[in-house]
């Protein structure tokens, strides 16, 4: 699923046996109590989409904490259900849940479909991302 688009294809290294990299991500998230990762699944068990949510405390907006909800993903053959909508509600329900004043999230340029879906939810294009790629 993280590499059924051509941004996804061109990062993500996915074979059997996966890269020990994204098994080292997993744990390292598993041990972070900020850090959730969502996952749907379908009726027979497929995973059919994901995301992160993590919950930030910081100083701006008066020392309240945000909700940070990173890749999101739905598989190319599950789009157009609502997965993807709902997974969002659910992320930012519970980012208001613990006690976030404002979500924000990440989505890639060249990702102008995902674009249209994030605004059609309410997110307004707010920032400029800015990106250093370590080899």
């Amino acid at each position: 699923m993280l590499a059924d688009d051509p941004l996804g294809r061109g990062r993500e290294r996915i074979e059997d046996p996966l890269p020990q990299s994204y098994y080292a991500a997993f744990d390292a998230m598993a041990a972070a109590p900020q850090i959730q990762m969502i996952v749907a699944e379908d009726k027979s068990g497929r995973v059919v989409g994901c995301l992160q949510l993590a919950v930030l405390p910081g100083l701006s907006s008066q020392g309240s904490s945000r909700g940070l909800i990173e890749d999101v993903r739905v598989a190319a053959d599950c789009r157009s259900r609502g997965i993807g909508e709902l997974m969002v509600g659910w992320a930012l329900a519970e980012a208001r849940q613990q006690g976030c004043r404002l979500v924000e999230l990440f989505t890639h340029n060249s990702r102008v479909d995902a674009q249209r879906f994030y605004a059609r939810l309410g997110f307004t294009p707010s920032h400029v991302g800015m990106t250093i790629r370590f080899q």
